[in-house]
């Protein structure tokens, strides 16, 4: 089997490439990126020392898929993944990289005959639905209340029944809008495709940054001794995010690769649901727990734009239906994240730091 993985020199698409080609070291692995992000420039020598194949390309130019020649499967794992991305600057960007460029992952796709794996986001839901969430503030975090008022919300957290009415911003709206592309692909040209919706993954490999990457930044900043703030929502750091260690998510993405007839023609949420969540102050705690570092934490009152109080994956459907899980802790991550860093320190040294 020959694999393309766009954006495959990112965090997760690396990952997915080094440890399916571990895995399945018969089949040919081909990471295809444009390097933009900084840090993804550190993937080529593991890449070149697996034997995966590397194309230096751009899903916005249709002539780059030349380079990569026919294929079986395409995981498209390439995105302008910042939230921030289009609200204060000139969304062109995200909307060229994230539609237009998916599209033509769509193409080469029909052109090849391939599958797709598509790896949308959670972000697809809207703002104001959560927002507008009935919550209990507990002493270190902000939970879903057991009552609700929208189907689609509980004390699990949201799940695919949602309303997807509302604005969510550009980065969601260019997933959303790949996803309905990919319908119609389906539908009048028969394009195979698993979507899946995943929350907040993190782990080893990922550069961090405030807009994306947090779980990696939080802890890059206590083991550095360097400081960070609680923003918005009353600077005390309540509000939560569920956490999908990148392993969970390869082993989910393998289930995809060869049991396509489970996914194709179906959406589904996946993250490391209620049991693999963690507000801001209780990844701190973590963090000072293996660190053994106190860092200096500052508040700021005022929300960012597209925030949301909480975010948690209902997993049920995929549960149900596929009998997929999560199988990390929040613990579990942090960890395999410290260690990435104490490792690599001298690499990841002027990228993290």
């Amino acid at each position: 089997m020959k694999i393309l993985l766009t954006g495959g020199a990112g965090f997760v698409g690396s990952s997915l490439c080094i440890k399916l080609k571990e895995k399945y070291p018969g089949y040919t692995i081909v990471a295809f990126d444009n390097l933009k992000r900084r840090g993804s420039e550190l993937n080529l020598t593991a890449f070149q020392e697996r034997g995966i194949e590397f194309i230096h390309g751009d899903i916005r130019n249709v002539e780059d898929f030349v380079s990569a020649g026919t294929f079986d499967v395409l995981v498209e794992a390439s995105a302008e993944s910042s939230v921030m991305a289009g609200l204060n600057s000139d969304p062109s960007y995200v909307i060229s990289n994230n539609l237009y460029g998916s599209i033509n992952c769509f193409n080469a796709c029909l052109k090849n005959k391939a599958r797709i794996i598509f790896l949308s986001t959670s972000r697809v839901y809207p703002i104001d639905k959560i927002e507008n969430a009935e919550f209990i503030e507990e002493e270190t975090r902000f939970s879903f209340a057991d009552k609700q008022n929208e189907k689609g919300i509980s004390r699990a957290g949201i799940s695919e029944e949602l309303s997807l009415f509302g604005a969510r911003s550009f980065y969601g709206t260019t997933k959303l809008s790949s996803e309905f592309f990919i319908q119609e692909y389906a539908a009048f040209y028969g394009l195979e495709a698993a979507i899946t919706r995943f929350g907040v993954i993190a782990g080893p490999r990922q550069m961090g940054k405030t807009d994306q990457g947090v779980v990696t930044l939080w802890m890059a900043k206590h083991y550095w001794k360097q400081s960070l703030k609680y923003i918005g929502y009353g600077g005390v750091g309540k509000q939560v995010r569920d956490i999908l260690h990148i392993d969970d998510i390869t082993e989910l993405i393998d289930m995809q690769i060869h049991e396509p007839k489970k996914f194709n023609g179906k959406i589904y949420n996946a993250g490391g649901g209620l049991k693999s969540s963690a507000s801001l102050l209780e990844m701190t705690r973590v963090c000072e727990k293996i660190t053994g570092n106190k860092i200096r934490i500052d508040s700021e009152m005022q929300n960012r734009p597209a925030d949301l109080k909480a975010f948690v994956t209902d997993n049920s459907k995929i549960e149900k239906e596929i009998g997929w899980q999560p199988k990390r802790s929040v613990e579990n991550i942090f960890f395999d994240i410290f260690t990435w860093i104490n490792n690599n320190e001298a690499q990841l040294r002027p990228i993290l730091k």
